[in-house]
């Protein structure tokens, strides 16, 4: 009986092995400094996951480029999900430096005039909403982007790496 794979014909081994060798080759080909956003899901975690691995195949003294990690915190979040989001920062910061492993992780959050109560209770605006979702660029995409600009005017450029599923499971 046919098995079916996400994976194909190579398998799981290969596929990660060949995901490592594309991971290192990019890596080792340009100075310029990654930012990979991580928010603890399935998809991000995958791909913080990988590049991991594969940094730790490549000799330490050719690790030269910085890797940051960045993870927004809303300050809204239920309290658990932020516990354990910081906390898995902490450790990730930990073990790269134990590992000579060139990840930065970095826990952003928004600047207090776009805060979730400065809007909602200083400024007067509606609890977000489908339609009226004034949160999201605020307490998310703007922090990300700050990061990323500075970034981008201390080095020039930089490579954005996202965790993104190919289709819903």
């Amino acid at each position: 009986m046919p098995r079916n794979s996400a994976f194909g014909e190579l398998g799981l081994p290969r596929i990660l092995s060949r995901l490592k060798e594309e991971i290192i080759e990019l890596y080792l080909s340009a100075d310029l400094p990654w930012i990979v956003g991580y928010s603890g899901g399935k998809d991000s975690t995958a791909v913080l996951q990988l590049v991991w691995l594969a940094l730790a195949e490549i000799p330490p003294e050719r690790r030269k480029k910085i890797v940051h990690v960045i993870s927004t915190d809303t300050l809204v979040e239920n309290p658990v999900v932020a516990a354990w989001v910081k906390k898995s920062l902490e450790v990730m910061e930990r073990e790269a430096k134990a590992r000579d492993v060139p990840i930065h992780p970095h826990r952003l959050t928004p600047h207090i005039e776009d805060s979730f109560w400065t809007n909602l209770v200083g400024k007067g605006y509606p609890a977000p909403r489908h339609k009226f979702r004034w949160c999201t660029e605020r307490l998310k995409i703007n922090p990300s982007n700050a990061f990323i600009n500075r970034v981008v005017k201390a080095s020039g450029e930089a490579i954005l790496v996202l965790g993104t599923r190919k289709a819903e499971s």
